[in-house]
């Protein structure tokens, strides 16, 4: 009987393998941000505005949520897509003030700036 011994390496490593590697990760990033979407933000003196793509999500699919310098929007359970993003701005927001709207896939939010009440008070001078 005759025995052959062969040696044959455990992991044959391709030449592509870093090629590969750098797909995959170029892949994900473009997935995730895709999936993340996108947003633009401006600060218009009296209020910010602020536009968040949002395609394939109805009003009805959104929550938006307002407190003190933080916006918080989010899909409710069930969407078809899910989105929650929390912005935090330099300001409080003036909640009553602010609007939103969804047309196209993009909804635009404009956030009133809240003006702080002034604590000055005035002396007399006797």
């Amino acid at each position: 009987m005759i025995f052959t011994a062969t040696t044959t390496p455990a992991a044959r490593r391709s030449v592509y393998a870093p090629a590969l590697r750098s797909l995959d990760r170029f892949l994900d990033d473009a997935l995730t941000a895709a999936r993340q979407g996108t947003t633009q933000f401006k600060d218009e003196g009296a209020h910010w505005s602020l536009a968040i793509d949002v395609p394939g999500v109805s009003r009805e699919q959104l929550s938006i949520a307002i407190e003190g310098q933080n916006v918080t929007v989010e899909t409710v359970e069930g969407a078809p897509r899910q989105y929650k993003k929390r912005y935090e701005l330099a300001q409080d927001i003036d909640a009553a003030a602010s609007q939103a709207k969804l047309e196209n896939g993009v909804l635009t939010l404009t956030l009133t700036k809240l003006q702080p009440a002034s604590k000055a008070t005035t002396l007399q001078i006797g």
